[in-house]
């Protein structure tokens, strides 16, 4: 997530779906399970359900990174040599800048051992595939804005907006037409000013509320 000073969280990135995937190497499979999270509490009843379907695999490695500024990470070898499991996991995640996230990489002993080099790669190489199935998006804030004008108007403005990228999510058409309309919060200012300008204020500009929207990566 970014900030800017003291001003809000305006974006960041999470992934877009729960996810599974598999790779396998000299015949130990590894299983890259990743979900999305809002809490430790609730990484923590994922990682159980997992231990549980997972009973009999050799190892149950993760890392989590929760919160605006990534205030609670954590994770775990199970038992790996210490630095070869959880944190290339944990380092995936930070370096990709991903929030709310755990991913579990359940491995199944092939009966060779890969060494620490080789655990490092093949345990970050589970969980990437594991990101790439579930999908990387951006949160971006923004301000949910209803316009109001008379249908005189409203093709110039539907043009406007068209041209500048301005996403209408509803028009509707009564005595008077009302189009809301999604703005990033660190164009609304300039978005109101723009429109103000290109209408000579002759439409109702009302800022709504604030929510999250999702943009695939």
């Amino acid at each position: 997530m970014k900030r800017l000073g003291d001003k809000m969280l305006v974006q960041y990135k999470t992934i877009s779906k729960d996810s599974e995937a598999m790779i396998i190497e000299k015949k130990s499979k590894f299983i890259a399970t990743v979900y999305k999270v809002e809490s430790p509490s609730e990484a923590e009843a994922y990682l159980a359900q997992l231990r549980k379907k997972y009973y009999d695999a050799t190892h149950n490695c993760f890392a989590y990174q929760i919160g605006e500024n990534n205030e609670f990470q954590k994770f775990s070898d199970d038992g790996e040599p210490q630095g070869t499991a959880g944190k290339p996991i944990l380092e995936l995640l930070k370096g990709e800048e991903i929030k709310n996230t755990l991913i579990c990489v359940t491995r199944y002993f092939g009966g060779t051992l890969l060494g620490t080099g080789g655990l490092v790669r093949a345990y970050g190489k589970a969980a990437k595939e594991g990101l790439l199935a579930a999908g990387i998006v951006e949160k971006r804030k923004i301000y949910l804005y209803h316009l109001k004008m008379p249908y005189t108007l409203a093709g110039k403005v539907q043009y406007l907006l068209g041209e500048k990228g301005y996403v209408i999510r509803t028009s509707t058409y009564l005595e008077e037409v009302n189009f809301e309309v999604e703005v990033l919060i660190k164009e609304s200012e300039s978005f109101e000013k723009w429109l103000n300008e290109k209408t000579n204020a002759a439409i109702i500009i009302s800022r709504g509320q604030e929510e999250f929207i999702e943009v695939p990566l």
